[in-house]
């Protein structure tokens, strides 16, 4: 099976839970012995040279890039108040990706064409005009919802206007595109409740972010040593700012004034200024770090404080796999079914975090427990190659359906996709 996945960033380094999430289900694809190609924008906000690209990566049988300056910039983002575009979409629409897409479709066949975000959905039509591929959208989130949830949180009312203007074009674009898919593929159940709410009949499937536990490997010594808190995250998406500026202002106060020993570690890549002039006892501010693993195993507790955004947070199935305990809200666990204080703690209020953080760092026995158990979870619900092998099964029926005849699949892989389905 030839699959063409479209990116909106190339998607590397793997630093964020959107490239994650593009490289483990395309590296899966590629074990189970499909052919993918990668058509990447390469932004002025996510800047990848490509020189820097290790030799590991290596799945893909081609790559091909295009530059693109997606920048907001402020004429245009006023002049986007007098049409019915959505600023959030055309801020991606881009002639020469339009055209190095259109060489592409011209010289090659794909089965399969796997666009990764609502962002993409501009070169359908291009799609549809040059190959009969199946079209997949894969929606890492329900996106005018991350901008429903920072326009509710937005305080100064002139932007809360603007932001709530934007999110509602956002909203009817993401609705407008319900047709044009031959498949959409949710990151979790909730997502796709909430896409079936606002009107989506077409075919679905709940294609969970996935990693390979195995390359997870965790070190224990943090737990003999003074505790510690982490906080890692992509700095420049601002439910993370949001949800670490709440932590501070809510929480870390009391947490530290009843562990005055206590660190809290923070690291992220684009640490905006505000984060890097913190001045306040105890709190660390590492920027980008070079690994996140190791920078998440060198602490016993990782904190996601979450409110706004949807889809899934990989860093929390990275710090499960390492044997961290995470401590999340209701919402930063959207689309994981771990269980409060079994494999993960889930809590929402100020005193609530401080209680269950102050539980665990005065119980070492039910630290080591929760990390066992978070571990073991993520091995077992979140595997790479098991999502892989469903979803390449969904594609292989679509293919069937459309086209009167089974894609090509090594006989291994068959036998693979016939074990799974009985």
């Amino acid at each position: 099976m030839k699959i063409l996945q479209l990116c909106k960033k190339f998607p590397y380094p793997l630093k964020d839970g959107e490239s994650i999430a593009v490289n483990s289900l395309s590296k899966s694809f590629y074990e189970l012995g499909c052919e993918v190609t990668l058509l990447s924008m390469n932004t002025s906000k996510h800047y990848f040279d490509l020189r820097r690209l290790p030799e590991h990566f290596d799945h893909y049988s081609d790559i091909q890039t295009v530059e693109i300056d997606n920048r907001v910039k402020p004429l245009d983002a006023f002049l986007n108040l007098f049409s019915n575009n959505s600023y959030h979409v055309t801020r991606f629409e881009s002639d020469a990706f339009k055209y190095k897409l259109i060489a592409l479709l011209q010289t090659q066949e794909f089965d399969l064409i796997q666009l990764e975000t609502l962002y993409l959905a501009p070169y359908i039509p291009l799609i549809r005009q040059y190959s009969d591929a199946i079209i997949a959208m894969r929606a890492h989130n329900v996106e005018h919802e991350i901008w429903e949830r920072i326009t509710e949180n937005t305080k100064f009312f002139p932007k809360k206007w603007y932001l709530r203007h934007l999110t509602k074009k956002l909203q009817r674009y993401e609705i407008q595109q319900f047709t044009q898919y031959d498949i959409l593929l949710a990151i979790s159940e909730r997502d796709l409740l909430a896409y079936r709410k606002l009107g989506y009949k077409g075919k679905a499937v709940v294609t969970p972010i996935g990693i390979n536990a195995n390359d997870y490997k965790p070190d224990y010594r943090s737990f003999r040593a003074d505790s510690s808190i982490g906080f890692i995250g992509s700095l420049d998406w601002l439910p993370n700012q949001e949800g670490l500026k709440w932590f501070l202002d809510n929480v870390w106060t009391e947490l530290h004034q009843r562990f005055p020993a206590l660190k809290f570690h923070i690291a992220g890549r684009n640490t905006p200024d505000w984060i890097k002039r913190l001045r306040i006892p105890n709190v660390i501010v590492h920027g980008e770090v070079p690994n996140a693993a190791a920078f998440i195993n060198n602490h016993t507790m990782m904190v996601v404080p979450l409110f706004s955004g949807s889809g899934m947070r990989v860093k929390i199935l990275e710090g499960m796999a390492l044997g961290r305990v995470v401590l999340t809200t209701s919402l930063g666990l959207e689309g994981i079914h771990a269980q409060h204080q079994k494999e993960v703690l889930i809590t929402n209020a100020p005193e609530d975090f401080v209680n269950v953080m102050a539980q665990c760092l005065e119980n070492p026995l039910l630290l080591h427990q929760i990390s066992q158990r978070a571990r073991a979870f993520a091995f077992q619900h979140y595997d790479n190659r098991e999502i892989a092998i469903n979803l390449l099964q969904t594609y292989s029926q679509l293919y069937e359906a459309r086209f009167g005849v089974k894609p090509y699949l090594p006989n291994w892989q068959e036998s693979v996709l016939s074990s799974a389905s009985a």
